[in-house]
């Protein structure tokens, strides 16, 4: 059996990437959909044009990793993709916010990232492929986001280094860095009516990022910016000092 998996799939961006990807990736036969909330995930399945399994998962409760490493041995599916959505971002300052926050950020973000990717691979063939949602925040430490950019960094190293040890096996994996996004990412994390830099920044529509990431896997590449205007903000952020742009970005 031919699978997709999708983690944070109930929601956003997840949510957009299942519903877009039979039509760049007819193949897939049946759609793995990971997240929280199964009520949300089971309504998503009744619109896709392929069958779904959906798995109500906390992907912060390592037994999450148990159940799925238990389902892949039990099916032997391909996973001719795996899209890495999952994670959140909150806003404050380090000490001044909820440690337990703070710490969710690093479980999900990295630890469910590094997991899910860890019990995928033995079962991602030749052709397959890999899709990381890393962030703008990737491209320079954010005050007052400051774990959250850091974790984001993760990403974007880790879709790189992967990418390269997996290239001999013919799997690629790319990272997709987005601008914020109207969706319930921002209202989650307390940005929402506290981040001037927010209201300021330009919004990547949800349904082109999903659209132009799916392609870029597709066509392997490894790190996908969406619009001008964040590649432009990549490329700044790599031609200014460091210590410079995080004053800058303060969000």
């Amino acid at each position: 059996m031919k699978i997709a998996i999708v983690t944070g799939a109930s929601s956003g961006l997840g949510r957009e990437f299942t519903r877009q990807l039979i039509s760049e990736y007819p193949e897939v036969e049946q759609l793995w959909l990971i997240a929280r909330r199964r009520d949300r995930l089971e309504e998503l399945a009744k619109s896709l044009p392929r069958p779904a399994l959906c798995l109500g998962l906390d992907l912060c409760d390592p037994m999450s990793f148990t159940v799925l490493q238990e389902k892949l041995l039990s099916e032997q599916p391909e996973v001719l993709l795996l899209v890495n959505n999952a994670g959140v971002g909150y806003w404050g300052n380090l000490g001044e916010t909820d440690t337990v926050l703070q710490t969710r950020m690093i479980d999900l973000n990295l630890r469910a990232l590094t997991a899910v990717t860890g019990l995928t691979l033995p079962y991602v063939p030749r052709g397959g492929r890999i899709l990381d949602v890393s962030s703008i925040a990737a491209f320079c430490p954010n005050a007052r986001m400051t774990v959250y950019s850091s974790t984001k960094a993760f990403v974007s190293h880790f879709t790189v280094g992967l990418g390269e040890e997996l290239r001999g096996r013919g799997i690629s994996v790319t990272a997709v860095c987005p601008g914020p996004m109207a969706t319930e990412f921002c209202d989650t994390g307390g940005i929402t009516g506290n981040s001037k830099m927010f209201e300021l920044l330009p919004y990547c529509d949800q349904v082109r990022v999903a659209h132009g990431a799916l392609l870029a896997a597709k066509r392997r590449r490894s790190i996908y910016t969406p619009t001008a205007f964040y590649k432009f903000y990549r490329l700044a952020a790599k031609l200014t000092p460091m210590k410079l742009m995080a004053k800058l970005t303060k969000t």
